[in-house]
Protein backbone atom coordinates (compact mmCIF):
# COMPACT_ATOMS: atom_id res chain seq x y z
CA UNK A 1 0.00 0.00 0.00
CA UNK A 2 0.91 3.26 -0.83
CA UNK A 3 1.48 6.04 1.78
CA UNK A 4 0.19 9.68 2.29
CA UNK A 5 3.60 11.01 1.01
CA UNK A 6 4.34 12.19 -2.13
CA UNK A 7 7.65 12.87 -3.66
CA UNK A 8 9.55 14.93 -6.51
CA UNK A 9 13.22 14.39 -7.54
CA UNK A 10 14.76 17.58 -9.32
CA UNK A 11 17.17 16.43 -11.68
CA UNK A 12 16.94 13.38 -14.48
CA UNK A 13 20.57 12.67 -14.53
CA UNK A 14 21.72 8.86 -13.37
CA UNK A 15 21.46 9.69 -9.68
CA UNK A 16 18.15 11.60 -10.01
CA UNK A 17 16.69 8.41 -11.99
CA UNK A 18 17.83 6.36 -10.03
CA UNK A 19 16.76 7.43 -6.90
CA UNK A 20 12.85 8.85 -8.49
CA UNK A 21 12.49 4.86 -9.85
CA UNK A 22 13.01 3.30 -6.23
CA UNK A 23 10.71 6.20 -4.63
CA UNK A 24 7.85 5.44 -7.39
CA UNK A 25 8.21 1.66 -6.15
CA UNK A 26 6.27 2.91 -2.91
CA UNK A 27 4.66 6.41 -3.32
CA UNK A 28 3.54 8.71 -6.00
CA UNK A 29 6.61 10.25 -7.27
CA UNK A 30 7.54 12.56 -10.30
CA UNK A 31 10.57 13.13 -11.83
CA UNK A 32 11.46 16.70 -13.39
CA UNK A 33 13.92 17.23 -16.21
CA UNK A 34 15.12 20.77 -17.10
CA UNK A 35 15.34 20.08 -20.90
CA UNK A 36 11.87 19.50 -22.19
CA UNK A 37 12.71 16.83 -24.91
CA UNK A 38 14.58 14.50 -22.63
CA UNK A 39 11.49 14.66 -20.41
CA UNK A 40 9.13 14.25 -23.03
CA UNK A 41 11.74 10.78 -24.10
CA UNK A 42 11.56 10.00 -20.44
CA UNK A 43 8.24 9.58 -20.69
CA UNK A 44 8.02 8.17 -24.08
CA UNK A 45 10.30 5.07 -23.57
CA UNK A 46 10.48 5.22 -19.71
CA UNK A 47 14.40 4.64 -19.52
CA UNK A 48 16.91 7.07 -19.37
CA UNK A 49 18.70 5.85 -22.36
CA UNK A 50 21.48 8.50 -21.83
CA UNK A 51 22.19 7.64 -18.28
CA UNK A 52 21.05 4.37 -17.46
CA UNK A 53 20.35 2.41 -20.78
CA UNK A 54 18.67 -0.51 -20.62
CA UNK A 55 17.17 0.08 -17.36
CA UNK A 56 13.29 0.41 -17.33
CA UNK A 57 11.75 2.43 -15.62
CA UNK A 58 8.75 1.92 -13.05
CA UNK A 59 5.71 2.83 -14.70
CA UNK A 60 4.25 4.65 -12.16
CA UNK A 61 6.87 7.20 -12.28
CA UNK A 62 5.46 10.87 -13.57
CA UNK A 63 7.56 12.83 -15.77
CA UNK A 64 7.84 16.28 -16.16
CA UNK A 65 9.80 19.54 -17.34
CA UNK A 66 7.67 22.23 -15.42
CA UNK A 67 9.27 22.94 -12.12
CA UNK A 68 6.26 24.80 -11.15
CA UNK A 69 4.03 21.59 -11.82
CA UNK A 70 6.82 19.30 -9.95
CA UNK A 71 6.69 21.53 -6.95
CA UNK A 72 2.94 21.51 -7.12
CA UNK A 73 3.10 17.43 -6.44
CA UNK A 74 5.17 17.60 -2.96
CA UNK A 75 3.31 20.91 -1.14
CA UNK A 76 2.44 19.25 1.94
CA UNK A 77 5.22 18.90 5.33
CA UNK A 78 5.09 14.88 5.13
CA UNK A 79 5.88 15.24 1.59
CA UNK A 80 9.86 15.10 0.24
CA UNK A 81 11.69 17.44 -2.22
CA UNK A 82 14.49 16.01 -3.57
CA UNK A 83 17.45 17.39 -5.62
CA UNK A 84 19.76 16.08 -7.74
CA UNK A 85 21.49 18.54 -9.44
CA UNK A 86 25.15 18.41 -9.53
CA UNK A 87 27.27 20.85 -6.88
CA UNK A 88 27.05 24.19 -9.39
CA UNK A 89 23.20 23.60 -9.63
CA UNK A 90 22.35 23.39 -6.36
CA UNK A 91 22.65 27.58 -4.97
CA UNK A 92 20.03 28.04 -7.80
CA UNK A 93 18.00 25.38 -6.70
CA UNK A 94 17.70 25.80 -3.21
CA UNK A 95 17.30 29.86 -4.07
CA UNK A 96 13.87 28.79 -5.91
CA UNK A 97 12.77 26.19 -3.47
CA UNK A 98 12.66 28.90 -0.80
CA UNK A 99 11.20 31.75 -3.09
CA UNK A 100 8.33 29.03 -3.63
CA UNK A 101 8.08 28.91 0.12
CA UNK A 102 8.44 24.95 0.18
CA UNK A 103 7.05 23.16 3.02
CA UNK A 104 7.99 19.92 2.07
CA UNK A 105 11.15 18.35 3.41
CA UNK A 106 14.19 19.22 1.25
CA UNK A 107 17.32 16.99 0.77
CA UNK A 108 20.12 17.10 -2.02
CA UNK A 109 21.98 14.21 -3.84
CA UNK A 110 24.72 16.39 -4.89
CA UNK A 111 28.33 16.14 -3.33
CA UNK A 112 31.32 18.49 -3.35
CA UNK A 113 32.48 21.78 -1.84
CA UNK A 114 30.88 25.03 -4.11
CA UNK A 115 33.11 26.48 -6.81
CA UNK A 116 34.10 30.02 -5.95
CA UNK A 117 32.99 30.12 -2.17
CA UNK A 118 34.11 26.75 -1.25
CA UNK A 119 30.71 25.90 0.65
CA UNK A 120 29.49 21.96 1.42
CA UNK A 121 25.60 21.80 0.25
CA UNK A 122 24.69 22.99 4.35
CA UNK A 123 26.50 26.15 4.25
CA UNK A 124 24.79 26.98 0.53
CA UNK A 125 21.11 26.17 1.88
CA UNK A 126 22.01 28.28 5.56
CA UNK A 127 22.51 31.39 2.92
CA UNK A 128 19.98 30.88 0.75
CA UNK A 129 16.93 28.42 1.97
CA UNK A 130 17.29 29.31 5.70
CA UNK A 131 13.64 29.02 6.25
CA UNK A 132 13.14 25.36 4.60
CA UNK A 133 14.22 21.87 6.65
CA UNK A 134 16.90 20.25 4.67
CA UNK A 135 19.37 17.52 4.50
CA UNK A 136 21.49 15.59 2.72
CA UNK A 137 21.27 11.81 1.36
CA UNK A 138 25.03 10.72 0.35
CA UNK A 139 26.66 7.39 0.89
CA UNK A 140 28.50 4.34 -1.39
CA UNK A 141 26.01 3.95 -4.33
CA UNK A 142 26.61 3.60 -8.28
CA UNK A 143 23.34 5.25 -9.85
CA UNK A 144 23.19 1.98 -12.02
CA UNK A 145 23.27 -0.19 -9.63
CA UNK A 146 20.45 1.44 -7.47
CA UNK A 147 18.39 2.03 -10.82
CA UNK A 148 18.88 -1.99 -11.10
CA UNK A 149 17.75 -2.78 -7.71
CA UNK A 150 20.93 -4.19 -6.26
CA UNK A 151 21.67 -3.92 -2.35
CA UNK A 152 22.53 -0.04 -1.35
CA UNK A 153 23.08 1.50 1.87
CA UNK A 154 22.55 5.59 2.18
CA UNK A 155 22.83 7.98 5.23
CA UNK A 156 20.26 10.69 5.64
CA UNK A 157 21.85 13.34 7.57
CA UNK A 158 20.21 16.19 8.99
CA UNK A 159 19.95 18.37 12.33
CA UNK A 160 16.09 18.11 11.83
CA UNK A 161 14.62 14.46 12.44
CA UNK A 162 11.61 15.49 10.68
CA UNK A 163 13.94 15.49 7.62
CA UNK A 164 15.36 12.15 8.51
CA UNK A 165 12.44 10.60 9.20
CA UNK A 166 11.30 11.17 5.34
CA UNK A 167 14.25 10.62 3.49
CA UNK A 168 13.62 6.98 5.57
CA UNK A 169 9.54 6.84 5.04
CA UNK A 170 10.67 7.90 1.45
CA UNK A 171 13.17 5.22 0.54
CA UNK A 172 14.05 2.62 3.31
CA UNK A 173 12.16 -0.95 1.77
CA UNK A 174 13.33 -3.63 -0.66
CA UNK A 175 17.19 -3.20 -1.84
CA UNK A 176 17.52 0.38 -0.16
CA UNK A 177 18.80 -0.13 3.38
CA UNK A 178 18.60 4.25 5.29
CA UNK A 179 20.45 5.24 7.82
CA UNK A 180 19.83 8.15 9.81
CA UNK A 181 22.60 10.87 11.66
CA UNK A 182 22.60 13.97 12.96
CA UNK A 183 26.27 15.10 11.19
CA UNK A 184 25.45 16.82 8.26
CA UNK A 185 29.17 18.40 8.03
CA UNK A 186 30.63 14.81 8.47
CA UNK A 187 28.11 13.41 5.85
CA UNK A 188 29.50 15.86 3.12
CA UNK A 189 33.25 16.16 3.71
CA UNK A 190 33.28 12.85 3.13
CA UNK A 191 30.73 13.11 0.08
CA UNK A 192 33.06 15.98 -1.51
CA UNK A 193 36.62 14.63 -0.51
CA UNK A 194 35.86 10.73 -1.47
CA UNK A 195 35.95 12.02 -5.89
CA UNK A 196 39.19 13.43 -5.04
CA UNK A 197 40.65 10.29 -3.48
CA UNK A 198 39.32 8.40 -6.27
CA UNK A 199 41.13 10.18 -8.57
CA UNK A 200 44.32 9.50 -6.63
CA UNK A 201 43.92 6.12 -6.26
CA UNK A 202 42.94 5.98 -10.19
CA UNK A 203 46.26 7.25 -11.16
CA UNK A 204 47.73 4.99 -8.66
CA UNK A 205 46.21 2.08 -10.34
CA UNK A 206 46.72 3.58 -13.82
CA UNK A 207 50.92 3.90 -13.18
CA UNK A 208 50.31 0.33 -12.28
CA UNK A 209 51.61 1.05 -8.51
CA UNK A 210 50.27 -2.09 -7.41
CA UNK A 211 47.67 -2.91 -4.66
CA UNK A 212 49.71 -2.17 -1.80
CA UNK A 213 49.85 1.65 -3.41
CA UNK A 214 45.87 1.17 -3.74
CA UNK A 215 45.64 0.17 0.15
CA UNK A 216 47.81 3.18 1.06
CA UNK A 217 46.36 5.74 -1.19
CA UNK A 218 43.09 4.28 0.64
CA UNK A 219 43.89 4.88 4.35
CA UNK A 220 45.88 7.78 3.54
CA UNK A 221 42.61 9.75 2.09
CA UNK A 222 40.63 8.71 5.06
CA UNK A 223 43.06 10.26 7.28
CA UNK A 224 42.72 13.36 4.82
CA UNK A 225 39.25 13.11 5.15
CA UNK A 226 39.09 12.92 8.83
CA UNK A 227 41.49 15.53 9.54
CA UNK A 228 39.56 18.32 7.49
CA UNK A 229 36.10 16.94 8.57
CA UNK A 230 37.01 17.70 12.00
CA UNK A 231 38.78 20.95 11.49
CA UNK A 232 35.03 21.69 9.92
CA UNK A 233 33.30 20.17 12.83
CA UNK A 234 32.38 16.90 11.75
CA UNK A 235 31.88 14.00 14.01
CA UNK A 236 35.10 11.60 14.21
CA UNK A 237 33.03 8.12 13.91
CA UNK A 238 31.25 9.72 10.82
CA UNK A 239 33.99 8.91 8.32
CA UNK A 240 34.51 5.12 9.44
CA UNK A 241 30.68 5.29 8.28
CA UNK A 242 28.74 4.66 4.79
CA UNK A 243 29.29 8.11 3.38
CA UNK A 244 33.04 8.50 4.69
CA UNK A 245 34.90 4.98 4.36
CA UNK A 246 32.25 2.72 2.44
CA UNK A 247 32.12 5.42 -0.49
CA UNK A 248 35.89 6.36 -0.47
CA UNK A 249 36.16 2.34 -1.38
CA UNK A 250 33.71 2.25 -3.78
CA UNK A 251 34.66 5.31 -5.87
CA UNK A 252 38.44 4.79 -5.58
CA UNK A 253 38.36 1.12 -6.71
CA UNK A 254 34.81 0.18 -8.60
CA UNK A 255 34.95 0.20 -12.33
CA UNK A 256 31.60 2.50 -12.42
CA UNK A 257 33.11 5.49 -10.64
CA UNK A 258 33.92 8.93 -13.06
CA UNK A 259 36.35 9.56 -10.55
CA UNK A 260 38.64 6.78 -10.97
CA UNK A 261 38.14 6.91 -14.89
CA UNK A 262 39.55 10.28 -14.79
CA UNK A 263 42.36 8.98 -12.62
CA UNK A 264 43.34 6.23 -15.04
CA UNK A 265 43.19 7.89 -18.09
CA UNK A 266 45.11 10.81 -16.76
CA UNK A 267 48.00 8.13 -15.73
CA UNK A 268 48.17 7.04 -19.36
CA UNK A 269 48.93 11.04 -20.23
CA UNK A 270 45.50 11.78 -21.79
CA UNK A 271 44.84 15.83 -21.41
CA UNK A 272 41.72 16.43 -18.93
CA UNK A 273 39.70 18.66 -21.63
CA UNK A 274 39.55 15.09 -23.82
CA UNK A 275 39.14 12.89 -20.43
CA UNK A 276 36.12 15.16 -19.66
CA UNK A 277 34.79 15.08 -22.92
CA UNK A 278 35.05 11.72 -23.51
CA UNK A 279 33.13 11.04 -19.81
CA UNK A 280 30.15 12.53 -20.91
CA UNK A 281 29.12 13.05 -17.48
CA UNK A 282 30.16 15.17 -14.45
CA UNK A 283 32.93 13.97 -12.11
CA UNK A 284 32.58 16.56 -9.01
CA UNK A 285 36.01 15.47 -7.91
CA UNK A 286 37.73 17.34 -10.74
CA UNK A 287 35.80 20.47 -9.88
CA UNK A 288 36.27 19.49 -6.00
CA UNK A 289 39.76 19.28 -5.57
CA UNK A 290 40.56 22.59 -5.88
CA UNK A 291 38.35 24.24 -3.86
CA UNK A 292 38.58 21.05 -1.68
CA UNK A 293 42.62 22.49 -1.08
CA UNK A 294 41.58 25.68 -0.44
CA UNK A 295 39.45 25.01 1.84
CA UNK A 296 42.22 22.76 3.57
CA UNK A 297 44.48 25.55 3.32
CA UNK A 298 42.39 28.01 5.43
CA UNK A 299 41.44 25.50 7.75
CA UNK A 300 45.52 25.06 8.50
CA UNK A 301 44.91 21.32 7.40
CA UNK A 302 47.65 19.18 5.58
CA UNK A 303 45.88 17.24 2.36
CA UNK A 304 49.31 16.25 0.54
CA UNK A 305 47.13 13.33 -1.19
CA UNK A 306 44.67 16.66 -2.30
CA UNK A 307 47.14 18.61 -3.45
CA UNK A 308 48.44 15.67 -5.38
CA UNK A 309 45.44 15.75 -7.31
CA UNK A 310 45.32 19.39 -7.98
CA UNK A 311 48.89 19.72 -9.14
CA UNK A 312 48.38 17.10 -11.80
CA UNK A 313 44.60 18.17 -12.58
CA UNK A 314 46.31 22.19 -13.29
CA UNK A 315 49.29 20.68 -15.13
CA UNK A 316 52.23 21.20 -12.82
CA UNK A 317 53.24 17.81 -12.14
CA UNK A 318 52.65 14.66 -14.04
CA UNK A 319 51.24 11.63 -12.31
CA UNK A 320 54.57 10.26 -11.61
CA UNK A 321 56.46 13.25 -10.82
CA UNK A 322 53.31 13.32 -8.29
CA UNK A 323 53.63 10.03 -6.75
CA UNK A 324 57.34 10.50 -6.25
CA UNK A 325 56.80 14.03 -4.69
CA UNK A 326 54.29 12.11 -2.33
CA UNK A 327 56.87 8.98 -1.80
CA UNK A 328 59.35 11.31 -1.14
CA UNK A 329 57.40 13.48 1.82
CA UNK A 330 59.62 12.90 4.97
CA UNK A 331 58.93 10.37 7.36
CA UNK A 332 56.04 10.83 10.43
CA UNK A 333 53.98 9.14 13.49
CA UNK A 334 51.02 7.78 11.73
CA UNK A 335 48.72 9.53 13.94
Amino acid sequence: MKSEMQITVLGAGAWGTAVAAAAALRHPTLLWARDPQQADALAAQHENTRYLPGVALPPALRISADLAHALAHATRPQDLLIVATPMAGLRSMLTQLAQARVTAAVMWLSKGFEAGTGCLGHEVAREVAASLRTGVLSGPSFALEVARGQPTALVAASPDVTVRDAAVRALHAGHLRIYSSEDVVGVEVGGALKNVLAIATGIGDGLGLGLNARAALITRGLAEMSRLGGALGAQPETFMGLSGLGDLVLTATGDLSRNRRVGLKLAEGLPLPRILEALGHVAEGVYTARTALARAESAGIEVPLTRAVVDVLEGRLTPAAAVQALMQREARAEH
